[in-house]
């Protein structure tokens, strides 16, 4: 059934882009950039109900954020696409102490905030006035989308308050997300056409314009990269230039975790990297390159 659904859609727009092109432009776009929404579960709630919870306004959005702890040391986690702050539970378990102040918020249509819609340029505004408002920021770790959002961030503002960056799955380049969307739907090259325009019209650059190889030249922050060679989703090769391409950077290669990255492994190597710049920080000793670069 979902499939069939699927399908239909894209005879609509295909047919739309013959009969009606500015409509299927915008529908076509705004269905790219529409996330379904994933239920809460009891389990879920129970979580977000251990945090100190607070609401932010963007761009006609309620976001919903959480806050544990009081520390001196701010980290800031970002999820994915179609994903929301309980991916992170594990993660703020394992940091829950007196030196971190830990954030979470859920993107505009995803987990408890408002809307149905989300682009990186949309996220990415949510990220920069996130960090001016409660930076800086020890460490802010994003997972896919959120990654590649946090690095287009960092992109458009370098000097951000931010003292080290881990990105899990990182996606490579935003044109494979047209592809599969295009594949998806089996869009017709007359209506991708339209809905890369209005992309275009929209943001000013179209979407390969958004690549990693791109923005990580103006990243000058320390960073871990954890990523699987088995993602289906964000193929694991874009991490390897990624990762040469930036000096203070330290790559991990899982096998077996996807895209998703469930492991406790991968909990501990991010605990890590946090408390270890945490150290070095405290003692005013930073790694040499060679180190960082392991």
């Amino acid at each position: 059934m979902k499939n069939l659904i699927i399908r239909m859609y894209g005879v609509y727009m295909n047919l739309l882009a013959r009969i009606a092109p500015s409509k299927a432009a915008e529908k076509g776009f705004l269905l790219f950039c529409k996330p379904f929404r994933i239920p809460i579960n009891q389990k879920q709630k129970e979580f977000f109900n251990s945090a100190e919870k607070f609401t932010i306004d963007h761009e006609g959005h309620a976001i919903q954020g959480y806050k544990w702890g009081r520390g001196d040391q701010k980290i800031l986690f970002l999820h994915g696409w179609q994903s929301h702050t309980y991916r992170w539970k594990p993660y703020v378990e394992a940091l829950k102490d007196d030196n971190y102040t830990i954030y979470s918020i859920d993107a505009p249509g995803h987990g408890m905030s408002s809307g149905n819609f989300l682009s990186v340029p949309l996220y990415s505004e949510l990220i920069e006035n996130f960090i001016r408002e409660h930076g800086p920021m020890h460490t802010i770790v994003g997972h896919s989308l959120g990654g590649f959002s946090l690095l287009y961030t960092f992109h458009k503002y370098p000097l951000l308050q931010v003292g080290q960056l881990i990105l899990l799955a990182p996606p490579g380049e935003a044109s494979d997300f047209i592809s599969v969307f295009q594949k998806t739907l089996k869009l017709s090259p007359r209506a991708m056409e339209l809905i890369i325009d209005h992309f275009a019209n929209r943001y000013d650059v179209t979407p390969d314009y958004f690549s990693t190889k791109r923005f990580i030249k103006s990243v000058n922050v320390k960073g871990l990269i954890i990523h699987d060679e088995e993602d289906n989703e964000a193929p694991y090769h874009y991490s390897l230039p990624l990762h040469h391409a930036w000096e203070r950077s330290r790559l991990i290669t899982t096998k077996g975790f996807g895209h998703n990255l469930r492991s406790e492994t991968v909990v501990q190597d991010v605990v890590d990297f946090i408390n270890d710049a945490r150290l070095e920080t405290s003692t005013a000793q930073p790694l040499s390159l060679q180190q960082e670069r392991l």
